[in-house]
Formats: C-alpha cells, structure tokens, sequence
C-alpha cells in the first residue's frame, strides 16, 4: 500500500501556504490603511472633488476638539474641510448622501444613533463598506446631556456603542470618537469619554440643516461660514432631506473654491498617528499674537460734511496784512489786497524793541572826540547889552572902558535884587519878621 506523505511534507503546497499566508498579510495592511481618492482616481468622475488625505489621530492625546466649544480643532491646513454626519442611519435619506459622497470620491465621519444602528443595520454596513469612519451618538439622542446624571449619561454612551457595534459584528469597526447629542457638553460626560479613551467631537461650524429652511440656506449657511474660518469641522446631518438635495452642489463648490476633503480616522498600533505640532491644533495659531495690540477704535460720526480747504490767498494774507487791515478783517469780511505778499515771498519778523544789539566800539578808539564850538552857540536872538551891544561881542572881544565895566557889574549883580513894582500890586516886604502892633481880639 502506497503511504501518502502528510501535506506539511510537501515542498510545493508548503511554499504555496506561505505565499497565500504573506498575501492575506498585506491584504490586511492595505484594509487598515484608508486608501485616499483623488479626483483623477475617481471611476467616471475625473473632474471629482475627491479625499485628498488622511489625518490619523489619537484620542488620547486630544481628547477634545472643535472650537464651537473647545479651544482645539483637528489639524487641518488652510482650505481643507471635514465633513460629518449626525443622527443616521435612515435609508431614505443616508443612502442619497453616500451616493453624492461616492460620486466625489468623498469620505467622511459619521455619528450614528444605537437605535437607529438596531433599526438598519444594513445602513451602517453600507458605510464602512463605502471606507467612512463610524463614531457614536448615544443611544436615545436625548437633549439633556449637560443636566442629566452621569451615570445616566454613562448609559447612553455605552448603549449606543454596544448597538453600534453589533450592527458591524466587529468591535474594531466602531472608531472612539462620540458627539454629544445637542452639543450639550458636560464636564462629568467628558471625563467619563477621556477615561475610556473616546475623543469628545464638536465641530467648528453648523450649516443649521436641522431648522426648516430651504436646501439653498442650507448650502448657502454652509459655504459663508466656511469661507469666514478658512477650513474646519462641518457638522451635517444624513437623516435631512435638505441636506441630500444640497450636498452634490455642495461638493461640486468645494471643488470650484479649492477646498480639499481630509478623512479622519483613528490611531491603531499597526497605523501610527499623522506627525503634528501643537500650533497646528489651534484653528488660527496666530490669532492669540494679534490680540495683544491694542484695538482701532471705530467712532461714529453725526454727519459726514467735509469742510471746504482754505485758499492760499487767505493764508497769504494772515502773514502779510498789517494787525489794523486784519481789525478791519474782522469787520468787514475782506482786507486790502495791495496789502498781501507775493506767493512766494515770506515777511520779515518787525524788529523787536527791546534788547536792542550792542554796537562793538571800533578798535584803537581809546578817546572821545572833543566837542564842536558850534554845540555851545546861542540860538535865536542874542541878547543885547544897553546901548544895544551884542553881548557876544562884549564876551569874545572886551573892551576896557568905564562904560563896559559898569553894564559887567550889572550883570553880575543877582535877579533877585532888582525889585520892580508891576502896576495895582502891593510893595514887597522885605524877608524876616516885622514888627507889628496885635489887632484887638
């Protein structure tokens, strides 16, 4: 009887196993590796928008994002975009989002309600086989997460993971990001989140697609506050009809705007995490420097009248009319024009009264000239002596005769002696007391 050699003997199959052993090896090294699509890799669409990378995160490190609420965003570049989902799975909606998702090549972040998985789980399977990340959104979707109990919160959160995950049949499926129902954030639901690893998302800005306005608000919201932050976190929702209508004219806008879609995806031990900075979490790192300086004030004016500019002959005359022509300015309206300088001509300053400047004496005048004769002249008429005789005559030549020898005397002899007695006046009494008998009293 022939022996039959066991199949581990045989060198063939045995290399054959190893070969189909490496394959599946990388097969699922590929399958943990999100592949990016780009627009030129998008089947019938070459024109499509396209996921232009993969941001790989770990919860752990950044527990919170999103500056609707917190003071860290997700580490994106100027004019790139991540899209998420709230509320889904609801076929009739979802399934019209992930066919204009798939159309652009898109990939996004989805947060699904545990009861909504319970209810279609195929919706959620139709997601990850479409390579979208699947996070939680509790279970009930109850408004009161910022006043419930945590430990009521604690079961909304676990139930919508549980739910969540037995929809996938794969725990690994469900990545640890959660989005609090309403944004409703509370100190206890976060601590809760960051101890068992599950990054806490808000996001950086609304389209409102859960008001009842129209698909074109619902864009228009969109793209406005989008263009006012420069990238971010765009919080959608999947169950809104409006949001379906909108989103291919969404996507196409995006592509027009040069905005470029990254795909969140958590860190794993076989898929290490996209190297950033700090700064790089911040939505604008230099934001914080330019509030340092001090800000513009902005006045408001009660009327917007501009005076009319002053005339260069005005100002001309202010420099050149005399302080009497600028009285007279005053009340008559207008001065003399004879009066005004040339255009390009500036008055002197008038010379001022005092101090006076000092005049240097000339160099070698040690001696004061002496006077001319002609200052100690007489002026007008001389006086004449009797015999009508100049007395400047008499001073410069004398004559020695009795006669000019007497009319000497006479002058030398003092006014006051010579006493005359105008008419109607008493007789001069002669200084010193007088005798005199006393009236009777």
């Amino acid at each position: 009887m022939m022996a039959v050699a066991p199949v581990a003997d045989r060198p063939g199959r045995r290399s054959a196993r190893l070969f189909l052993a490496a394959t599946c090896a990388v097969g699922i090294a590929i399958a943990l590796v999100a592949p990016v699509h780009a627009a030129t890799d998008c089947a019938g669409n070459p024109n499509a928008l396209g996921t232009s990378r993969v941001l790989v995160v770990d919860p752990t490190e950044h527990p919170r994002i999103g500056t609707m609420q917190y003071g860290q965003t997700l580490p994106l570049k100027d004019h790139e975009v991540v899209l998420t989902f709230d509320d889904g799975p609801l076929p009739s909606k979802s399934n019209k989002v992930l066919d204009a998702l798939a159309a652009e090549c898109v990939r996004a972040t989805f947060f699904i309600i545990g009861k909504m998985a319970t209810a279609y789980p195929q919706g959620v399977r139709k997601l990850r086989e479409a390579g979208h990340t699947i996070g939680t959104h509790s279970e009930d979707h109850p408004l009161s997460f910022n006043r419930m109990p945590v430990e009521r919160a604690m079961q909304e959160i676990n139930d919508g993971i549980a739910h969540t995950t037995s929809a996938l049949g794969d725990p690994n499926a469900v990545a640890p990001f959660f989005r609090i129902p309403g944004l409703l954030r509370a100190d206890g639901v976060e601590e809760y989140l960051a101890s068992r690893g599950i990054m806490a998302w808000s996001a950086d800005f609304p389209a409102d697609d859960w008001r009842p306005i129209t698909s074109a608000q619902v864009l228009h919201l969109a793209l406005s506050r989008l263009e006012a932050k420069g990238k971010g976190i765009l919080l959608l929702h999947d169950i809104q009809a409006r949001t379906a209508a909108m989103l291919p004219t969404l996507l196409r806008e995006l592509k027009a705007r040069g905005y470029h879609i990254v795909h969140v995806v958590p860190a794993t031990p076989e898929r290490p995490k996209t190297a950033t900075e700090p700064r790089d979490w911040l939505m604008h790192p230099d934001a914080a420097v330019a509030a340092a300086w001090p800000t513009i004030p902005q006045f408001a004016y009660a009327q917007t009248a501009v005076l009319a500019a002053p005339d260069v002959i005005n100002a001309s005359l202010v420099l050149a009319a005399p302080q009497a022509e600028l009285n007279g300015l005053a009340h008559h309206g207008r001065a003399d024009r004879s009066s005004r300088f040339a255009a390009d001509t500036v008055p002197l300053p008038p010379e001022p009264l005092w101090p006076r400047p000092s005049v240097a004496p000339a160099p070698g005048a040690d001696r004061l000239p002496a006077p001319d004769k002609t200052i100690f002249s007489l002026q007008g008429a001389e006086p004449r002596l009797a015999g009508g005789h100049s007395l400047h005559a008499q001073l410069v030549e004398p004559r020695a005769t009795p006669a000019a020898a007497t009319q000497m005397e006479a002058l030398a002899t003092p006014a006051v002696s010579v006493r005359r007695r105008l008419p109607g006046s008493s007789p001069m009494l002669p200084s010193g007391l007088q005798r005199s008998r006393l009236a009777p009293s």
